[in-house]
């Protein structure tokens, strides 16, 4: 049986395909490399000696997930096929709503077609909005989102909730993430946007190879300890081996499962750029700009149903984050394009 991983040559996707091969599992790649790699492919094999089918193609083709349905002995997806970027989310909801939900709805009609009754989505903190405590458990108040990315996550959430209410052998697992950071300890995968970085470590890095002039702190105002916003910055590996944990523990177990999957630490956006100067032994300049509509002061999980239930917690520290993300951007100083 295998899994079929959509949005796998993606950053958190290629680091998932990883350990799903190293744990032994038949691994299954759909992807349409709108902001993403096939080399990255090439780099896993390096990584494992072990490959995953690819298949080129969109969530919203109904046509290629029907063909690739009927030739594999699907046993669980794992959804991470879908747009990531805020502010262009911003710009273009209706195009963030058409692939990220439309995608998904498409994905899971599809699934059901075929009898695959299981699914691990690539969810985001943003559902949370303007969290009203922290740390945040998962019963935390959601919906109250702050821009159409997010709000593309929350409403992949209910439809996800409402299939698991109509099909009572339907198995959904939502894993919340917070802020993956860092690539694999090879050097050979990691982040690689397109363009301007929108995520902070990514930005810093750059800034640090000298692709960029500077860092910009958006906000130096907020109520943290000092004025810089507050995140949750997990290991992108931490993460990968997240959806394993998942899968394992809910095969078979029909039903809604939902996690956080963070640290349950907050570091600051100039605590990130300490750790990356002291880890490195390097200068980011910086400076301060103003705030980002939408942002919000702070936001970092409890990560304790994860622990409890999953038997999953983060484990590399923030010197590993601040090295393996250096290690990445200095041996692929343009990505996967160099």
């Amino acid at each position: 049986m295998a899994i079929l991983v959509t949005g796998g040559t993606g950053y958190i996707g290629s680091h998932t395909v990883v350990e799903l091969l190293n744990a032994g599992q038949e691994t299954i790649v759909l992807d349409n490399l709108y902001n993403s790699s096939e080399i990255s492919l090439q780099r896993i094999k390096q990584i494992t000696g072990k490959e995953a089918l690819f298949y080129r193609g969109d969530i919203l083709d109904r046509a290629i997930l029907r063909d690739i349905f009927a030739r594999h002995q699907i046993e669980a997806v794992i959804h991470f096929a879908g747009l990531k970027a805020v502010g262009e989310s911003v710009q273009k909801p209706l195009f963030y709503y058409e692939n990220n939900v439309g995608g998904t709805i498409v994905l899971v009609e599809e699934m059901q077609k075929a009898g695959v009754n299981t699914i691990v989505f690539s969810s985001s903190a943003t559902v949370y909005g303007h969290p009203q405590q922290v740390p945040i458990t998962e019963d935390s108040p959601v919906g109250g989102t702050t821009n159409p990315y997010g709000t593309s996550k929350y409403m992949v959430e209910r439809i996800l909730a409402d299939t698991v209410s109509a099909n009572p052998d339907f198995n959904a697992i939502i894993l919340r993430y917070f802020n993956p950071v860092g690539a694999h300890e090879s050097g050979l995968i990691g982040e690689d946007p397109n363009g301007i970085p929108n995520n902070l470590m990514p930005f810093i890095s750059q800034v640090a190879i000298g692709k960029l002039p500077q860092l910009s702190v958006f906000g130096d105002n907020y109520a943290t300890h000092d004025g810089t916003g507050v995140r949750d910055y997990i290991h992108v590996v931490d993460l990968a081996l997240g959806h394993i944990k998942a899968l394992q523990a809910h095969r078979g177990d029909a039903g809604l499962h939902i996690y956080n999957l963070g640290t349950g630490i907050g570091y600051s956006v100039l605590d990130m750029v300490k750790a990356f100067e002291k880890a490195n032994n390097i200068k980011v300049p910086y400076r301060i700009a103003p705030p980002r509509a939408g942002d919000i002061d702070a936001c970092y999980s409890d990560p304790r149903k994860a622990a409890e239930k999953l038997g999953w917690k983060a484990e590399r520290d923030l010197e590993t984050m601040m090295k393996d993300t250096w290690n990445w951007q200095k041996k692929n100083p343009q990505g996967y394009r160099s």
